[in-house]
């Protein structure tokens, strides 16, 4: 009977200590149908207890490691090919078992809205609903979340695409790129959505990266002043939802007197813990990721920056090199879309800042691995998200398989290389050309515009001359010293490649 005693007193205390030694854990980006990066070192990462021994099975290759003074611990293990499924297996104090796992392409949509627009908001969305879409794509969403404070993980799990319930609300630029590389490359693709609608790229980056520049000094002073004053965000969202049950009364009782209804308010635009403010999506958001291993960043962000043009070349040199040397995997390709043609057409030209927006960003390629796709032809003059998210995704995926998988597939767009002045004719030289430039659409050539010394913009006539050149003129401008194509919000202009790719926005000086 004592021994009995005993014995009931030691499972007692053993019970005890076992649901008081904290668990081993691991990211969210580790569970069930996750794909890992083929071909390329795989670092798993967690936390346990500290000085916690953690051992890392897959296959038959197995690591272990030892948590720090934190409890954190990571490791790496041995590069492996396309393919699986493979069963993952993490033992510290308790035993983590991931299965269906694959070994594939990675790569991590972000941006604002444009990249987040899922495929339920697509044109074609009801043609892709009924389509049977391949379980070997898995996706991803990281939750939207604006705080300075730096997140280790986050909510969320891996879905195979076969999964319309849950691929439908998944970025649709994200899935039309991931389509085309698992069409081609038949190996599975991974998916990552890190994404915020109306973000600016400045919430993307660590702040600390920001304040030494006198460019965003204004910037940071005026978020600066917010963070002062203090903010409820509570108090905050509880306003905002009655001034918007309010406005929507008050549609509804001027609709029923004939009259025109008020404008929706606009909620506290402060956003302490929304998505414009520097480092917010950068600590809530990207951190929670860092590490994980990919292949590279597809990127459709910029509308919400079209105030702050000039700034966005050094903006997006920073974002990408800190996020580079924060990744630690070297200069991954980092791919970006080009703003589409939006707002209405003006009938003369006109400065542009959202041109100035897009010349920035073809700027910015002059960082390596770095590519754009160019949506200036399928954007929609009343509405900032365009319908066509498929051709989107196919210019990205042709810069991606030309690139990094070493597919003949035309990728480069048309770009403006020099020009010569011949009395009151321009002589445009191009690069990039693939099999020649073209009109499209008309034998008319539209968009180019030319000014004199005096500044004052006309449109000019054009005619192509051979396979690279393009003359312009204006019986107007004698001695022409300028020219312009597609520089507006919503230019008309109708240059591509033979192989349908877009001329690129260009100035023939600068700012």
């Amino acid at each position: 009977m004592r021994t009995t005693f005993h014995k009931l007193l030691y499972l007692t205390f053993l019970s005890a200590f076992m649901f008081n030694v904290q668990a081993v854990e691991v990211n969210a980006l580790f569970s069930d149908h996750m794909v890992l990066q083929r071909d390329t070192p795989t670092k798993i990462w967690g936390q346990g207890a500290a000085g916690e021994k953690v051992s890392v099975t897959l296959g038959s290759q197995s690591k272990e490691t030892i948590t720090d003074e934190n409890g954190q611990w990571a490791l790496k293990l041995d590069p492996t090919e396309a393919g699986g499924p493979h069963r993952l297996i993490i033992k510290g104090n308790n035993t983590i078992t991931i299965n269906d796992v694959l070994f594939g392409e990675v790569w991590v949509c972000s941006g604002q809205s444009n990249m987040q627009w899922p495929l339920t908001r697509n044109r074609d969305v009801d043609l892709q609903a009924l389509k049977k879409h391949p379980s070997t794509i898995r996706i991803i969403t990281v939750p939207q979340k604006g705080t300075h404070v730096p997140q280790s993980d986050f909510n969320g799990s891996w879905s195979l695409a076969s999964n319309w319930e849950t691929l439908q609300h998944f970025s649709a630029v994200g899935y039309h790129f991931g389509k085309n590389l698992h069409d081609v490359l038949d190996i599975p693709i991974g998916l990552i959505s890190c994404n915020w609608g109306g973000s600016a790229a400045e919430a993307w980056v660590s702040r600390d990266l920001l304040t030494p520049h006198e460019r965003y000094a204004d910037y940071i002073a005026s978020w600066k002043e917010k963070e002062d004053a203090g903010y409820d965000a509570k108090a905050a969202a509880k306003a905002n939802k009655e001034n918007t049950e309010a406005w929507k009364e008050a549609v509804k009782e001027a609709k029923a007197k004939g009259e025109k209804p008020p404008k929706k308010p606009r909620n506290d635009n402060r956003h302490i813990e929304g998505q414009h403010r520097p480092a917010n999506l950068y600590n809530g958001m990207l951190k929670a990721i860092m590490g994980y291993g990919m292949r590279g960043v597809i990127w459709y962000q910029g509308e919400s920056n079209t105030g702050r043009a000039k700034d966005y070349k050094h903006l997006m040199s920073t974002l990408i090199s800190s996020w580079r040397a924060e990744w630690g995997i070297g200069d991954f390709p980092f791919y970006w879309v080009n703003l589409a043609n939006f707002q209405a057409r003006t009938a003369i030209p006109q400065e542009s800042s959202w041109a100035e927006l897009r010349e920035a960003q073809s700027q910015t390629l002059g960082l390596p691995h770095t590519g754009e796709a160019l949506a200036i032809d399928i954007g929609e003059a009343s509405d900032i998200h365009p319908g066509d998210k498929q051709t989107v995704g196919n210019r990205l995926a042709r810069i991606a398989l030309a690139r990094d998988y070493g597919k003949s597939v035309a990728w480069q767009n048309p770009q403006f290389d020099r020009m010569e002045i011949n009395g009151a004719r321009v002589t445009l030289h191009f690069k990039y050309v693939g099999q020649g430039l073209r009109s499209v659409d008309q034998r008319e050539i539209k968009g180019f515009a030319i000014a004199g010394s005096d500044g004052h913009w006309v449109w000019a006539q054009a005619k192509l001359e051979g396979k690279d050149q393009i003359i312009v003129w204006n019986d107007q401008v004698s001695n022409p010293t300028e020219v312009r194509y597609n520089w507006a919000n919503n230019p008309d202009g109708n240059i591509y490649s033979q192989e349908r790719l877009p001329l690129t926005p260009f100035r023939t000086t600068g700012p």
